[in-house]
């Protein structure tokens, strides 16, 4: 480790992957300290997808004491291409990225994070991806003392937790008609829910998969949800996140076999449904998975006083239907002043990539399918 100070605080720059597993005790009781926190940010995810995901040599952990507490933390690591960054841990398979900041000392923890990020970053530009509106890491982005650049993200759909009957009130009339007409119709077909220990999770994530790649087989399923690194990730992070009540595996049953699985990850300010598998034949006994799994999990995240059931990050049909509230993820941009160039050069590229995709999508509706169905190809 590399060490700084801020005053009354201490701030590491942590580089080996054995003392990042180390501070799981403490880093989790910063999550509980910082109100922005998601599931994303908790220890068991992160780690998890580092010891699948992470490169030797590449690790960058910000860490922030005032004593031997953990107050502050940013959870990053190098990447060289297409050119320097310091980017965070949890790759495209993470829905929000944020900073951990201690509610208590907020004050001076944002500024350490500020300076010592900034020395951080001496070489690289810091590429800040899938951050949520009203995360802490948009007071570290006031507080940088160097360039900075904010763009827009990922879209995310958001329901409030609200019973299920008034969630259903919230669609047109028609709308709210059908749910209740295919409700009757899931609940007459008899399936049963089972949430997973921790030792049957490592069996109910391969049913999972494989029903996820049922119900996408012939429509493009992502490439990374069929690769081994992504099985070994998801097995070993909900494990730890069931286990420390940060994460729910869910399976229902019909005549005792499972017809679907659904992954939901927890903090204090949300319920996340993350990935879910369905066996398609469900469709020809009119069961809608979409509705079963909203219905079940509204209903536990109000049991468990969550404030927000979301979708997490795309724009599906099927979730507006529910008239959520749209959240745009922001893209912080920052670099000392020597780099301005660099991250001026960057935020081109990453501009014109998307206008290029937005406009290939408007002239060519169908090559995203046709994108979709070549990655599976290569999959398979």
């Amino acid at each position: 480790m590399t060490e700084g100070s801020a005053g009354a605080l201490t701030v590491t720059l942590c580089r080996d992957s054995r003392q990042f597993a180390a501070l799981e005790e403490s880093w989790n009781r910063l999550v509980r300290e910082c109100p922005t926190a998601t599931p994303f940010q908790s220890h068991a995810w992160l780690h998890s997808w580092w010891l699948s995901y992470g490169k030797d040599g590449r690790l960058r952990i910000l860490l922030v004491r005032r004593a031997e507490e953990l107050v502050g933390a940013a959870a990053l690591m190098l990447v060289h291409r297409p050119l320097p960054r310091l980017v965070p841990l949890g790759g495209p398979i993470t829905d929000y990225f944020d900073v951990l900041v201690s509610r208590e000392h907020a004050g001076q923890v944002v500024p350490a994070l500020a300076q010592g990020l900034h020395r951080a970053a001496r070489s690289a530009v810091v590429d800040l991806r899938e951050v949520r509106p009203g995360a802490a890491a948009e007071a570290l982005f006031e507080a940088w003392p160097g360039v900075s650049s904010r763009l827009t993200d990922s879209t995310c759909m958001e329901l409030p937790t609200l019973p299920f009957d008034q969630l259903v009130k919230r669609m047109p009339a028609s709308g709210a008609q059908r749910v209740r007409a295919k409700l009757r119709k899931t609940d007459a077909a008899g399936i049963e829910e089972h949430e997973v220990t921790e030792r049957e999770v490592p069996q109910a994530v391969r049913t999972l998969l494989r029903l996820h790649e049922k119900q996408w087989r012939g429509r493009g399923v992502t490439p990374e949800h069929l690769r081994p690194r992504f099985a070994e990730h998801l097995t070993r992070a909900t494990r730890r996140m069931v286990r420390a009540g940060e994460g729910r595996l869910t399976e229902f049953r019909l005549d005792g076999k499972v017809v679907a699985a659904n992954v939901t990850l927890l903090s204090a300010a949300l319920s996340g449904g993350y990935l879910y598998g369905a066996d398609p034949d469900l469709r020809e006994r009119k069961v809608d998975v979409a509705t079963l799994l909203l219905r079940y999990e509204a209903g536990r995240a109000l049991e468990e006083g969550r404030p927000v059931v979301s979708f997490l990050r795309g724009n599906e049909p099927y979730k507006n239907h529910w008239r959520p509230e749209t959240v745009v993820n922001q893209r912080l941009l920052l670099a000392t002043h020597a780099l301005a160039p660099l991250m001026r050069l960057h935020e081109s590229q990453v501009t014109g990539r998307e206008r290029a995709v937005g406009a290939l999508r408007e002239a060519l509706p169908a090559a995203r399918d046709w994108r979709a169905r070549l990655n599976e190809l290569r999959v398979r």
